[in-house]
């Protein structure tokens, strides 16, 4: 929602890697509610590293895993058989840098969705940006998403849990399909 009504897009890169973030994770909708699909990364230089530098750790199979959890959620979605071609590739090509890993995979979602910005990076780290807007604190597991004012769509297990907001946007592709972009502006 954020990205598709930004002027500008600038992705921090120069940070000291915050753990506990949406960076290496994102939440779907299963079965049984909330599920975190979270990408295991190792801190080349320990505490003191970079965003740019976070590898992504090779001792999991963790696309295997992610790619069964989102098949598993959304395999009776209006429009999963649509778009699963398109993004299982990103679960069956070994990835070893997180940004590298995140920026494809949004470009491709951007893509998919009919966004056409280009993705800026952060040349250096500034602690205030200014004169932008600066989400870099606001979106983390630990703060609930009720700010941004999601406005509801069918979700598969919705009749379980009633809607839940702030999930990855692969929730609402693979429920929404074509309309995604427009739920995204109107939100």
């Amino acid at each position: 929602m954020l990205i598709a009504k930004a002027d500008e897009i600038c992705i921090e890169i120069h940070e000291t890697y915050p753990k506990q973030t949406y960076r290496n994770r994102c939440e779907i909708y299963s079965a049984n509610g909330k599920l975190s699909l979270t990408i295991p990364v190792v801190k080349v230089e320990g505490n003191h590293t970079k965003t740019l530098d976070i590898a992504i750790s090779d001792h999991q199979n963790w696309q295997i895993i992610h790619w069964r959890a989102i098949e598993s959620a959304y395999a009776k979605s209006p429009y999963f058989l649509y778009y699963s071609d398109e993004l299982k590739p990103f679960f069956e090509v070994p990835a070893s840098n997180l940004i590298r890993f995140n920026t494809l995979l949004l470009e491709k979602l951007m893509e998919i969705v009919g966004l056409y910005k280009i993705v800026n990076f952060t040349g250096k780290y500034e602690r205030n940006a200014v004169g932008k807007q600066d989400f870099r604190e606001m979106m983390t597991p630990r703060k609930p998403f009720s700010m941004f004012g999601f406005k509801p769509y069918h979700q598969v297990f919705e009749y379980r849990n009633g809607f839940l907001p702030g999930l990855s946007i692969i929730d609402l592709l693979f429920n929404a399909g074509p309309e995604t972009l427009q739920i995204l502006l109107d939100t």
